[in-house]
């Protein structure tokens, strides 16, 4: 598989609590330069973003990000603000606690709020895999068919671990055929990149992809 075609699955990212403009304008940079599939940054830095790159390159972001916890109704404003400032791509975090108490109605409609809310902008629901047992994770993939998302992902980055080769293909097994996947969290070498992507993955969400095509230091997301 070629570095081309590896670049081409990438939501190039940068979501840490520091990040700095100087440092997500360097993102978007790469990105155009790298021709990524997107670049995934702070709700904050996307106006910003958009207007720096005059349609060049998607813009997504994150929703009830990184733990999934705040009410539908924020992150449904949350989602339409960000549309708003230009956002393409809407990455949302599941409430987690209402997985394990198996309020299962009450995730389906939350991404279902947020679908109608992106209209015919990408959204990727968000379900943190190191949390949840397969039983959760197999649930997780019939909600997200059944509300219409376009995306299942596994991780923000942010919890005590990200994707996962076998997290990936118990997607593929139990996701409907219009959902795509993404793996997220982790993806530090080219030759994970490339397995991710035979395994079925459609999007990786990573910061040390381009970092390793540029030779630096592959850390990070």
């Amino acid at each position: 598989m070629s570095k081309n075609t590896v670049l081409k699955h990438v939501d190039h990212t940068l979501l840490l609590q520091t990040a700095t403009w100087d440092e997500i304008r360097q993102i978007c940079d790469d990105a155009i330069k790298y021709q990524t599939a997107s670049v995934c940054i702070p709700p904050c830095y996307v106006k910003q973003a958009y207007e720096y790159m005059e349609g060049r390159m998607a813009v997504c972001t994150v929703i009830g990000f990184p733990n999934g916890n705040t009410t539908t109704g924020t992150k449904e404003f949350e989602t339409k603000e960000a549309i708003a400032n230009g956002a393409s791509e809407i990455d949302m975090v599941i409430n987690i606690g209402w997985l394990k108490e198996k309020k299962y109605d009450l995730i389906e409609e939350e991404i279902r709020t947020l679908k109608e809310a992106c209209g015919d902008r990408i959204l990727k629901v968000i379900i943190e895999t190191c949390l949840l047992t397969d039983e959760e994770k197999v649930k997780m993939c019939q909600i997200v068919t059944d509300a219409g998302a376009d995306y299942i992902k596994t991780s923000t980055g942010f919890s005590n671990a990200g994707a996962t080769f076998d997290d990936i293909a118990l997607f593929a097994k139990h996701i409907g055929p219009s959902v795509k996947m993404k793996a997220a969290g982790g993806i530090s070498s080219m030759e994970d990149a490339e397995k991710f992507l035979s395994l079925g993955a459609d999007r990786l969400g990573t910061s040390r992809i381009i970092k390793i095509v540029k030779n630096e230091e592959a850390t990070g997301y």
